[in-house]
């Protein structure tokens, strides 16, 4: 399996130092999530927040496996696909078309064996296999 393009720690750095420094534990642990999830991922800074993508099989929308976004108030762990995983623990908020998301108010509330679940799911999702 070929290893992904994650952005150097000096980089996430430099995107993190003007979000709130609160979510900062958050954000870090959710990379960490799905670095060992998709090693074979892409890591943008798009959006506003830091987009995560199968580069073999597209960009960021077409091939995306989630999103971390920072918010004034909280982060979402947000997928693009959301609607087409499976979602037994009932965390995906949201009622756009595809796209659906986890808030996360805080690091010690935060279902990280839940995440990790999602995120393999969205992962192992081809989208060229979704309904157009």
């Amino acid at each position: 399996m070929n290893e992904g393009q994650y952005l150097s720690i000096v980089d996430v750095e430099r995107f993190l130092q003007h979000k709130p420094r609160f979510f900062r534990d958050i954000v870090l642990e959710l990379r960490n999530l799905v670095a060992s999830v998709a090693p074979h991922a892409s890591e943008r800074i798009l959006w506003g927040g830091l987009s995560y993508y199968d580069h073999q099989r597209g960009g960021p929308v077409k091939a995306g496996i989630c999103q971390i976004e920072i918010h004034k108030d909280h982060v979402r762990l947000a997928f693009i696909h959301g609607a087409f995983l499976e979602d037994p623990q009932e965390l995906l908020e949201g009622n756009r078309v595809a796209k659906r998301y986890v808030r996360l108010d805080s690091y010690e509330d935060a279902p990280w064996q839940d995440l990790r679940t999602l995120i393999e799911a969205s992962a192992a999702l081809d989208p060229s296999s979704l309904p157009s």
